[in-house]
C-alpha cells in the first residue's frame, strides 16, 4: 500500500496481529517512554541557530544536527526497516558520503533534518501501533543486531536506549555550546 507520503505503508494491523488489552496497556506506556525521549531531544537543541547546531564540540566531531539525523535514520531503520521490511524514500538525494561511519555530521538543511526527524518518529509511531509487541520482525536485521531484534518489543526498548542515550549527548553539547542545562521534560 502507499501511504499519503508516497511510501509503502505499514502491514495492515490484521497481518501482524492485534495486542491484547494488556499487550496495549504496555505498547502504551513504552510509547510514552520514546515519545518523552524524543521530546527531550527536541527541546534540547531548541533554540540553538544554524551554526550552533553544525558546531562541534567533542573530539569525535558530531554535531547536534548530526545527531538528530542519525536519530531519524535509528527510527527509519528499526521500525520501518526491521518490523515492516518495507522502508519510504528520503526527503533528499543519497550519497556514498552518507552510508559511511563517521562521525554524526549533515551538510543538510536545518529544517529538513529537523522534519525527517520528526516525519521518521511519526512513522514509527504508526508502525507501533499496527502491530503487536511479540511480533517478529520482517525486514532484514544485521547478525551483529540480532539481539536487539528478537521481537518489536525489543526494537521499542532499544531505541527508547538509543534516544535516551543520544539526548544524554546533545545535554552534554549544548552545556558546551551556551551553557543551558536541563532542557526536556524528563
Amino acid at each position: 500500500m502507499i501511504d499519503r507520503h508516497g511510501a509503502d505503508s505499514p502491514p495492515a494491523e490484521a497481518s501482524l496481529g492485534v495486542d491484547s488489552t494488556e499487550q496495549d496497556a504496555e505498547r502504551r506506556e513504552l510509547s510514552e517512554f520514546l515519545t518523552a525521549q524524543r521530546q527531550s531531544v527536541l527541546a534540547i537543541v531548541k533554540g540553538l541557530d544554524e551554526a550552533a547546531l553544525r558546531q562541534t564540540v567533542v573530539p569525535s566531531r558530531w554535531t547536534p544536527l548530526g545527531m538528530l539525523e542519525h536519530l531519524a535514520y535509528a527510527e527509519r531503520f528499526w521500525f520501518q526497516h526491521s518490523v515492516t521490511g518495507l522502508v519510504g524514500d528520503l526527503p533528499w538525494p543519497t550519497s556514498e558520503a552518507d552510508e559511511e561511519d563517521g562521525p554524526f555530521a549533515t551538510d543538510h538543511p536545518v529544517a529538513a533534518v529537523l522534519a525527517f526527524y520528526r516525519d521518521q518518529c511519526a512513522r514509527s509511531d504508526a508502525v507501533l501501533s499496527s502491530v503487536t509487541l511479540n511480533a517478529e520482525p520482517r525486514g532484514g536485521i544485521p547478525s551483529d543486531m540480532a539481539d536487539l531484534a528478537r521481537n518489536v518489543r525489543s526494537i521499542v526498548l532499544h531505541m527508547i536506549e538509543e534516544t535516551a542515550r543520544h539526548a544524554g549527548h546533545l545535554d552534554i553539547a549544548r552545556e558546551l555550546i551556551d551553557g543551558r542545562t536541563g532542557l526536556g521534560p524528563r
